[in-house]
């Protein structure tokens, strides 16, 4: 086919697919005596695919490795490109929902009060960059990705880090006391380790992590979890869709500031009486800091704190310490 024929046939310009050409997205045969381009239905269905990344918003960079990927491994890279472009799309749509409630509150203020004072405006607006700042900050300060492939093997090493591992996913499964009919979140759920209990009681679940390679490690464990790439901050569900929350050994890994948004947007994605279950490493009430010598990155929570955090939003919460540092949290909400 010549250039006009699959011009017509994708519905785009012949510029468009010139300009793919130059960016080195596609090569299609030129013929020797005139140059002229020849299509074959391989060419057309790159196209094809070029047309729908970019209609999901993906940059051609990610795109010409979304196909350099595929031409290599398969469809396993573009389906990364695909949750990455998706994980994108939810963060936007989160600042975007955060965009309106700001003005929906500046509305109901002018509304009761008949004038919206200066500070009101800058406090508002203020809290909502804030936010906003939050998510597009994140970043994977930890190399998940290259820890992934030993990850199983660390957590059964008794290390500092993950010491009484096992006892406390246990706990949060028998904290949480699912039914058949539930559907849980597993949140920075890694391999899967946590998750896979619920599954194994034929639970349904969820499980979110910011690695990739962590993520394939999960599906191999566990095919029937629903894994997607994102991250505390812009958890890639729609409003309202879990029964409860769960994480193990991950929220250390978040800023306070952080950690109040996570647990907003668990909130979000559960329903009205959803409720949440966190074990991760802990500072005990009475003690000042966390452990010495570690990773300064980390910023453990103190427990009385989150616990305050969590009952500002509506929950009852009860605790139990495991270890020295390691804590589980569980709330459950009371309006």
């Amino acid at each position: 086919m010549k250039i006009k024929e699959v011009a017509e046939r994708l519905n785009i310009s012949p510029r468009a697919i010139r300009f793919y050409e130059e960016k080195g997205l596609i090569s299609p045969l030129k013929q020797a005596d005139n140059r002229y381009r020849s299509f074959g239905e391989q060419d057309v269905w790159r196209l094809q695919t070029i047309i729908s990344l970019r209609e999901a918003g993906m940059t051609i960079e990610d795109i010409k490795q979304a196909l350099a990927g595929m031409d290599g491994n398969g469809h396993n890279e573009l389906q990364y490109y695909l949750e990455l472009q998706r994980s994108v799309l939810f963060a936007k749509w989160l600042e975007i929902k955060q965009i309106i409630e700001t003005t929906d509150e500046m509305i109901d203020m002018l509304q009761t009060q008949d004038a919206l004072p200066l500070e009101d405006i800058y406090r508002l607006a203020e809290g909502s960059k804030r936010l906003r700042d939050q998510r597009s900050h994140w970043r994977d300060q930890w190399d998940f990705d290259r820890l992934a492939g030993s990850h199983d093997e660390r957590v059964a090493n008794d290390s500092f880090e993950f010491k009484d591992y096992e006892a406390a996913l246990d706990m949060a499964v028998t904290w949480i006391s699912a039914i058949p009919g539930e559907k849980g979140l597993d949140i920075g759920t890694g391999t899967g380790n946590l998750a896979g209990k619920f599954i194994s009681l034929g639970i349904g679940m969820a499980g979110v992590d910011q690695s990739k390679e962590m993520l394939k490690q999960c599906r191999t464990k566990f095919p029937e979890l629903e894994a997607k790439l994102g991250n505390f901050l812009a958890l890639p569900f729609l409003d309202g869709k879990f029964d409860f929350a769960v994480t193990s050994f991950a929220f250390h890994h978040l800023t306070d500031e952080q950690k109040r948004l996570a647990i907003d947007e668990m909130r979000r994605v559960l329903k009205p009486h959803g409720r949440i279950c966190i074990a991760d490493l802990m500072i005990a009430e009475g003690r000042k800091s966390g452990p010495t010598g570690r990773d300064r990155t980390e910023q453990y929570v103190r427990v009385p704190d989150l616990i305050g955090w969590l009952e500002e939003k509506g929950y009852f919460t009860k605790s139990r310490q495991i270890n020295e540092w390691l804590h589980l949290v569980y709330a459950i909400p009371i309006r």
